[in-house]
Parts: C-alpha cells; structure tokens; sequence
C-alpha cells in the first residue's frame, strides 16, 4: 500500500533541516578541534623559542634585600677645583622599585682661584685641602629596567633609578642642609651582585672669600654592590 504523497513530502521536510542541523555542528565541532589544535601548536612553538632565547621570569630580586656598595669617582663643586670622592651607601629595598638609601662621602677642598689670589697678594686666604665629609639619605624608585644578552650568553638584568633626597655637607666653608637628586644605573651580572653608576646634584650655600651663594656640586661615582641574603 502506497503512502499518501503529502506524507512522504512531510517525512523529508522533517529530516533535511535535522541533517542540516548535524552536519553544521559536525562541521562546527570539527573546525574548533582544528582551531585548538593550530592554537596549540602555536604555543608549543612559542615556549620552545623562549626556552632556547633563554629567556627567564625572574633574573634578579631586590624587594626585601640589603644593598651594600663602595663608591669612588669624581667630586666637582662650582666654588671648588674637581677631586677624588671615595664612599659607602647601604640601602634596603621594600619593593622591587623602592628602597632607602644612606650615603656616606669623602672628598677634598681645593680652590684654584684662591690659590691665585694668595699668590698675586701673598697672603694665605683660608687653608687649602681641607677634608669634606658628605652624609646623605635618598629615596631610591627605580624607572625602568630592561635585559641584556651578551653574545649568546645568559640574560642579565639592568635598571635605572632616580634618587631624590637630601644630608649634611661638612667642610669649612659649608656646614648645612644639602639638597640632592640625581639619576642611577645598575647592571646585575648574578643574583647577588651589581655594578652601579651614579650621578647626583648637590644643591647648598657655600661660602668663599667671604660671600656665601647657592651652588651646585656634582657627584659622578662608579660601584660595586653586594646584595644580601645570597640566597635570592
């Protein structure tokens, strides 16, 4: 017995839309397998890059750590002649961008232009080489840091900082609060150790020859660092 034609008709009409439907999540399903797959595979490859660049999440830490240095350079003060500095600064991070820093600094006083004057009118002005004795206290927030990588060797860090601040500067012609701020640059070959370089503006009032003015004297210094505990 044949079925009606309108029945027939009726069946296909359920079941296309039924396939359609079946093969759109078939196809669906398969292009998300493909897209994971591809997603995937781009990872893999990726981790493998960085894991043959070297490349690591944390080279050096400095939160929570002591920062001993030694300090030498060069001394330039505006009413002065240019000397030796030689110092020391411990410094203790709270974060991985602050830290406090103290400082303390030895240089020499010379003046040329004295010394000319005394010569010209032989007479002694006031007393040449006299020792200065710099005591400062800075705020250390470090800017920016980066990585190096030195011909196919291990990746070492460096950073730069500023340093705001300020202490005392002994010597005869200025004894007072001193102003100073600057800028810094560290490179750290291990996890515990540090090469640093620093330039600071002292700002204070110096008095020579009897007139007191406010100057600049600026401190350029090259350091060894040692960040303690080691086991970092």
């Amino acid at each position: 017995m044949q079925r009606p034609r309108g029945t027939a008709l009726a069946t296909v009409r359920r079941v296309v839309p039924l396939a359609l439907l079946a093969v759109c999540f078939v196809c669906s399903f398969a292009s998300r397998a493909a897209a994971q797959c591809i997603d995937e595979a781009l990872r893999d490859e990726l981790n493998a890059r960085r894991q043959y660049r070297g490349v690591q999440e944390r080279l050096f830490q400095k939160a929570r750590r002591h920062e001993l240095s030694a300090l030498g350079g060069a001394y330039a003060a505006d009413l002065l002649s240019s000397s030796y500095y030689a110092g020391g600064a411990y410094t203790y991070h709270f974060t991985e961008d602050l830290g406090l820093e103290a400082s303390f600094g030895y240089t020499r006083a010379h003046s040329k232009v004295v010394e000319i004057v005394e010569d010209r009118f032989a007479t002694d002005l006031v007393r040449q080489d006299q020792p200065v004795y710099l005591y400062q206290g800075h705020l250390v927030w470090t800017l920016a840091y980066g990585k190096l990588r030195w011909f196919g060797s291990r990746i070492s860090r460096f950073d730069f900082d500023l340093a705001l601040g300020g202490g005392i500067t002994d010597n005869r012609s200025a004894r007072g609060l001193t102003g100073s701020g600057g800028l810094g640059f560290k490179f750290y070959p291990t996890s515990w150790f540090a090469l640093r370089v620093d330039l600071r503006d002292q700002v204070l009032s110096q008095e020579l020859l009897g007139e007191s003015r406010i100057v600049n004297n600026l401190v350029a210094t090259f350091g060894l660092s040692l960040f303690l505990p080691f086991g970092f």
